[in-house]
């Protein structure tokens, strides 16, 4: 980012100096506009994440951000709006993530997110909602989605939305999630069902500048009920902000032998043991995002007994996140 070097603005937050709203709390969700794009905000992800038969873990995530430059220039090549995408397939058989990218600045017949409904694309990377059914189409170098979710519970995160990050008063998002969404589709053209966890997440200040990374866990419990569970991790190497009644607590660190970083990729949180359907679920992001981490699909125990399934994030352990 650059720093402009107008006196005063040495003391204020990121979102402020560059133009961003602030996340407050009190803010109602609306849907279905909040499905939408919110393109004022600095950040915005939809994130879906699921085990298929096989048993096989997902990822498909498409990334909306807007940078500190001017983006009132009304040339039609003011990069305004950028999008990015991520796609991995974890398939114990191989061993190692597969996974795919895709980066493009909004407009152009590019790249595009709708603002009255989730609707975001890159070429010809979709997901696409209508009603209850999301429809997601990822034409991969080594893969190919052609999936759809539907839709049932729908979950307000933090408080009623309104999700801290940290602790000043701007470091928050504004987040729901919607776990168990039953999937059916095609994957390689072969019939496919399981389930995912979808987010929707958009802030102006996601990250304290203390803070190095998160780590990020949403299950799908057998019973069919859900727990979504985060942590962001400070630069000195502690705990720099945790929700109420939260801990993260490492297990086992794999270390990847393409990159070096290593990631504990079974954690203990609270009452639940995460162990990784595969320990190489690394994905290198340095062509769109910027950066490398570890997503990777996890069974949840409690005991010895598994109780759910899901995923686990791990960011900001090859470098701080910069978002």
């Amino acid at each position: 980012m650059k720093r402009r070097a107008f006196f005063g603005l040495a003391a204020m937050p990121l979102y402020a100096w560059a133009g961003y709203p602030a996340v407050t709390p009190g803010r109602k969700l609306v849907f279905p506009r909040d499905h939408g794009a919110h393109p004022d905000y600095r950040v915005e992800w939809w994130y879906v994440t699921g085990w298929l038969d096989g048993p096989l873990g997902f990822q498909i995530t498409f990334f909306r951000a807007r940078p500190d430059e001017a983006s009132d220039n009304p040339s039609k090549f003011n990069p305004g709006q950028i999008l990015f995408a991520h796609a991995a397939l974890a398939d114990p058989k191989r061993g190692r993530l597969m996974h795919d990218q895709r980066a493009a600045r909004a407009g152009f017949s590019l790249a595009h997110a709708e603002l009255e409904r989730t609707g975001v694309w890159i070429d010809d990377w979709r997901l696409e909602l209508e009603g209850k059914r999301y429809r997601a189409r990822i034409a991969a170098r080594d893969f190919d989605f052609d999936f759809s979710f539907f839709a049932q519970q729908l979950i307000l995160q933090g408080e009623q939305g309104f999700s801290r990050k940290g602790h000043r008063p701007h470091e928050a998002s504004y987040y729901y999630s919607r776990p168990h969404l039953n999937v059916v589709g095609k994957l390689n053209g072969r019939d496919v069902e399981g389930t995912a966890w979808l987010d929707h997440e958009w802030s102006s200040a996601y990250m304290a500048p203390e803070a190095a990374g998160w780590d990020w866990c949403g299950i799908n419990f057998f019973d069919g009920s859900s727990f979504m569970g985060f942590r962001m991790r400070g630069k000195d190497g502690g705990v720099h902000f945790a929700p109420p009644g939260v801990s993260f607590k490492p297990l086992r660190i794999w270390k990847s032998s393409r990159t070096g970083v290593g990631y504990p990729v079974a954690m203990q949180v609270n009452d639940l043991r995460l162990e990784p359907l595969m320990a190489d679920q690394e994905l290198d992001s340095r062509a769109s995002t910027g950066t490398i981490y570890w997503e990777g699909a996890v069974t949840a125990f409690r005991n010895q007994n598994p109780v759910g399934r899901g995923y686990l994030e791990l960011t900001g352990y090859w470098k701080p996140m910069k978002l």
